[in-house]
């Protein structure tokens, strides 16, 4: 493991499906989700796994895109094998290796990378073959196909920057923490 990434036994809070806009991109999955980061939903995730331990003396408090990579593997199931979290506080990207399980956490840095979100989008586009590598996903069913991936990032671009501006946050914390929204009467 690179020195910069920061290796979680703690697989990803996982995407909230009724929130995440997903293109089929050749064999891969791209989704495109607003989240909340809280301590109810971490302290939900942490639950769900079993690792109560895991986010003990941290506050959780940041919002944004997340861009999800899934892959088929050897059996057919799609996994999770990327993440880019592009938060307001704390953007950063997950390699999921699921084998382990575990997820390795690197910093992007907005002062020399720019715009998080821009830059994750332009890693998909320039840098997925070697990402999913590095995020162990050699058990993928079929390689990556470039020109299926640059065919879809326009609609996925379109996506994340309408989730970014344009988002419900009481709807998005209540997907999260596995709620469903109050239904308004007339």
């Amino acid at each position: 493991m690179a020195r910069h990434a920061k290796r979680l036994e703690l697989m990803p809070i996982p995407p909230v499906e009724d929130h995440t806009c997903y293109f089929e991109a050749g064999p891969i999955r791209l989704g495109v989700e607003y989240r909340l980061l809280t301590d109810a939903v971490v302290s939900r995730n942490v639950a769900r796994q079993g690792r109560h331990e895991a986010a003990a003396g941290r506050r959780y408090d940041d919002r944004g895109v997340s861009l999800h990579v899934f892959t088929a593997g050897a059996d057919g199931k799609l996994a999770e094998r990327l993440r880019f979290d592009c938060f307001d506080e704390d953007p950063h990207y997950h390699y999921v290796d699921w084998s382990l399980p575990a997820n390795d956490i690197v910093q992007i840095d907005p002062v020399a990378d720019g715009d998080p979100l821009a830059w994750a989008l332009e890693r998909i586009r320039t840098r997925l073959p070697q990402m999913l590598g590095r995020a162990e996903a050699k058990d993928a069913a079929r390689p990556v196909d470039a020109g299926a991936v640059e065919a879809v990032l326009p609609r996925v671009t379109e996506a994340a920057y309408r989730a970014r501006y344009h988002h419900d946050d009481e709807a998005t914390l209540a997907g999260a923490l596995g709620r469903l929204p109050e239904r308004r009467t007339e």
